[in-house]
């Protein structure tokens, strides 16, 4: 299990002054960020072999490290000492900086270890300072808790189409009698929890813990809790929300059961005693509190006239409160959960408030997020405030809800006393821009109102501009709607009712998120969910976590598709290139073995995939209305789809089995490869016309991308390409879901980019540009969000986006991974259409990569930054080398910088790590 720290715990930048053994000269290297990797936190390891990464940071070029010797202690002392280690790595001959293995003596559960790095480099030596981790339970059935509850209804709950159930309140005294040392929370409350103690939220964590499916595994949190802790009395108290875990809709989720809480709070005192508070039956339960119904759909109301004041600190009477039972424990295996939880990333303010009609205020957040809105106003005793939450606004003002569907998206607040309260719902999150306001006798103001936008704990790692006002407003656009569709795994939207996380949508999608968030642990997390989905005859689902009981028939688990379940095996690709990660690819492989052996078992016929269920989904449909094409000429061949798509996944899978240890397998795959390869022109290609099936440019795009093209056909193929967009599309996309994948990346390799620019800045329909145009701040389901049928049209979806993102990143601004985790890198710029500059930046595993390029007159100018451990070549626009110089100097005689040739893309240059100013003249 791969976990990677980077946000939650960055250690203060820690320098040694050096004298450079080359130069002879003062200089600095230092290491920053250095981690064991999980959770971004370094709470709640529970691996034997955590794995550990450092970044160098040097104002030096061409730092490449050469040695490292990782230290570890379970005391502070003993590590500075360097005496008692637990491991002690020796020196390492070895230049990499990530994922290094922990290999030394067995871990023991809830205990504190501290370690620190060394390194050698050419150009000197550097150390970290002292970190530090905590381990979870480091074997799954160390933990003998005991799981609480209630399973039953209450107070005119019900399970239903819209399930309503109130949230359960439960607490526990107990007394801190000494001085304490260390206090650790390990904590499991389904669905959803929020735990105090002393009246103080143990985190910031929201929506916690992580979902799965709940019958292959639970997980727990870890918090050091010592901060909040009395001498004497002290009391925790948890609520439970109902999240997946209770059906949300009872004919679409599974009924896992009723909220139930896990916990134990381990508390060490100076004197090396210890005492244990497990959850059990003397814990107090009341189901009459003021968090009257819960439902991620719905949403949640509260009553203050069931407020439990200070029920979360000592000394309350709880007299009237039931004893906790004993319930069932979930069936999934219990873990420390492998990825951060969600919380509050962002608070932004509305921009405008209306008065739509006497007593219905209509707020506009001017951007459509994901979360919720706290609340500061005047209530009147038992008048219910109600907000509801929608994505679209109708021409008279008021809200326009009709594609929520199902999905009663609102907050209800019901005062108990006349005044001033403040209020933020627990256990509801919901997709919108505009909010109506009703319930109140007066005209609130916006400083009422702060929309908190919430997803999993990341960092924003990428950032995109450009002379162009469209593309940057599409960067923008995908930057809220993909961090808005992420909760605890990526999912297809956040405001109707489904919310749900389906494949399809990430098979490349994923890989250009990549590059704008560390999303790197929510993945590893996803395609493990993928994994505990599949069937034991190897069929895998287009959902995952799949929210129905799939126990019941086959027919309602999958369709045994090709496009949507491959996103499995494309999204620990990306894990692999994109974070030098190969964990995921290691421990899903024979997973991936098995599904490729059922689909071939079943729907390889004659070396041609079958089997289609979705189509290219969602291409651009004739008429405003509609939302799926019934246009056969805008539709293709499913087995073009799934055909092509099987051959790059087997390409991927001999990859992986060298990668994974199974280098037997690897012939295999290839030979079946060119096996469908041959069968697939023979059947589809029209040698005469250099045409795929009925010319679709899906059907033509993916064969030419994905490598199926015969040599020699690769222009022809490609005329057709840019034939249709130009003369049947007017320079508009033509594809859907699945072909947009690899459109704009597929074109710019084949010589096209000026078409795949005007694709990608069009504003009229249909275009990520019209969207734009129309007032959308995220990506929609649909080209014709603004005209198509409500039914299936969300407002916030990323499926779209295709490989636009990878596009902006890769080719416009040339920062490009050769080496997995970006240790080598391309950096070739597309210079295109009106572009006159393009600024970029990507924070990957070692450091910070920029690209910076401008256009004035005839000189080209790029700032390029490339982080020590790693190297680039790049492409710089030119007519000779010599017309190149680097801060002024001629590149080819520039430190750091070896002149390799003269390509069609320009002049090639080796860099080492550092910081480069470029000038390259007349180049056109």
């Amino acid at each position: 299990m791969k976990m990677m720290n980077r946000i939650f715990f960055i250690p203060a930048l820690l320098s040694i002054l050096l004298i450079s053994a080359c130069t002879g000269q003062k200089s600095q290297i230092s290491i920053t960020n250095a981690a064991v990797e999980h959770l971004k936190s370094p709470i709640g390891i529970a691996v034997q072999n955590p794995k550990f990464s450092w970044e160098i940071v040097s104002s030096l070029k061409g730092i490449s490290q050469t040695s490292y010797q990782i230290l570890v202690a379970d005391s502070p002392e003993n590590l500075k000492k360097e005496i008692d280690l637990v491991w002690d790595s020796k020196w390492v001959e070895r230049d990499n900086s990530t994922g290094v293995e922990y290999q030394g003596k067995a871990l023991t559960s809830q205990k504190d270890y501290y370690w620190k790095v060394k390194i050698r480099t050419n150009r000197g030596d550097a150390a970290s300072g002292t970190e530090t981790w905590s381990t979870a339970f480091v074997k799954p059935d160390e933990w003998k808790g005991v799981w609480i509850g209630l399973d039953s209804l209450t107070h005119g709950d019900s399970l239903g189409n819209q399930t309503r159930l109130s949230a359960r309140y439960l607490r526990k005294e107990f007394n801190v009698e000494k001085s304490v040392q260390r206090a650790m929370l390990t904590v499991s409350g389904l669905g959803l929890y929020e735990c105090y103690i002393n009246g103080v939220k143990v985190s910031h964590d929201v929506l916690s813990p992580s979902y799965t499916d709940y019958s292959q595994r639970v997980n727990y949190n870890v918090y050091d809790v010592n901060r909040i802790l009395i001498p004497g009395g002290n009391a925790i108290g948890v609520v439970l929300g109902n999240g997946r875990f209770v059906p949300i809709q009872t004919w679409r989720f599974r009924n896992f059961g009723f909220p139930k809480l896990l916990l134990r709070l381990e508390i060490e005192y100076a004197d090396g005693s210890n005492v244990l508070v497990d959850s059990d039956e003397s814990w107090k339960i009341n189901t009459r509190g003021p968090i009257v119904s819960n439902n991620e759909y719905d949403g949640e109301e509260y009553n203050a006239n069931f407020e439990l004041a200070e029920w979360t600190r000592g000394g309350y009477d709880d007299k009237e409160w039931k004893n906790a039972r004993k319930v069932a424990a979930p069936a999934g295996k219990l873990e420390s959960q492998p990825n951060p939880n969600i919380t509050v990333m962002q608070e932004i303010k509305p921009v405008s408030i209306s008065e739509i009609k006497p007593g219905c205020f209509v707020l506009d957040m001017g951007q459509n997020m994901v979360g919720w809105l706290k609340i500061s106003l005047n209530g009147v005793k038992d008048r219910p405030v109600k907000l509801r939450f929608s994505e679209r606004i109708s021409d008279d003002g008021n809200i326009n809800t009709a594609n929520l569907r199902a999905a009663k998206a609102q907050g209800i607040y019901t005062p108990s006393k006349n005044g001033p309260f403040v209020w933020e719902p627990a256990f509801a999150y919901y997709g919108f821009r505009f909010v109506e306001v009703t319930g109140l006798d007066y005209k609130p103001s916006l400083a009422d109102f702060t929309g908190k936008v919430v997803y999993d704990k990341m960092e924003t790692t990428g950032s995109f501009e450009s002379s162009s006002r469209i593309l940057n407003q599409i960067f923008k656009n995908a930057y809220w709607g993909i961090r808005g569709n992420y909760r605890n795994g990526p999912t297809d939207c956040p405001q109707r009712d489904e919310k749900l996380f389906w494949l399809g949508d990430r098979s490349m999608n994923c890989f250009g998120e990549s590059f704008i968030f560390d999303n790197h642990l929510l993945y590893a997390k996803w395609v493990q969910d993928i994994e505990d989905a599949q069937l034991l005859n190897g069929c895998l689902p287009d959902i995952a976590p799949y929210h129905s009981d799939y126990s019941v028939s086959q027919e309602t688990f999958g369709s045994d598709n090709v496009t949507w379940p491959s996103t499995y095996i494309f999204a620990c690709d990306m894990l692999y290139e994109q974070f030098g990660d190969p964990a995921p690819v290691v421990r899903h492989y024979d997973s991936m073995v098995q599904w490729i052996k059922y689909m071939t078992d079943r729907y390889l016929k004659d070396n041609i995939l079958v089997k289609d269920q979705y189509g290219d989904w969602c291409v651009p449909p004739e008429s405003p209305e509609i939302i799926l094409t019934n246009d056969p000429n805008r539709k293709t061949d499913g087995a073009i789809l799934s055909t092509t798509y099987f051959y790059r996944i087997l390409h991927l899978m001999a990859k992986f089995s060298v990668l994974s240890g199974h280098s037997a397998d690897r012939d295999g795959f290839l030979t079946m490869a060119e096996n469908i390869k041959k069968a697939y022109n023979d059947k589809f290609f029209n040698k005469e016309t250099a045409r795929y099936g009925n010319n679709t440019v899906t059907a033509n795009i993916l064969s030419l991308a994905l490598g199926l093209v015969p040599e020699g056909f690769e222009e022809g193929v490609m005329k057709n390409i840019s034939d249709k967009i130009i003369n049947e599309n007017s320079g508009h996309i033509a594809t859907g879901v699945v072909g947009t994948q690899y459109l704009m990346r597929g074109l710019t390799a084949n010589n096209k980019a000026d078409l795949a620019y005007r694709i990608a800045t069009n504003t009229t329909f249909p275009s990520w540009g019209y969207m734009v145009e129309n007032g959308a701040t995220t990506i929609w389901e649909l080209w014709n969000g603004n005209t198509a049928d409500p039914g299936m049209n969300s407002h916030n979806h990323v499926m779209l986006l295709g490989d636009l993102i990878i596009w902006l990143f890769e080719d416009l601004a040339g920062i490009k991974s050769v080496d997995p985790g970006f240790k080598t890198l391309e950096m070739k710029p597309t210079i295109v259409g009106d572009l006159t500059f393009v600024k970029a930046s990507h924070k990957s595993i070692y450091g910070t990569i920029r690209s910076e390029w401008e256009i004035r007159g005839n000189n080209f100018y790029w700032n390029i930054s490339i982080p020590a451990n790693t190297s680039a070549v790049v492409y710089i626009p030119a007519v000779n080398e010599n017309e190149v110089t680097e801060h002024g100097i001629q590149a080819t005689s520039a430190d750091g910088v070896k002149f390799i040739e003269m390509s069609k893309q320009g002049a090639m240059f080796q860099l080492g790590s550092g910081d480069y100013q470029f000038t390259s003249s007349n180049y056109k």
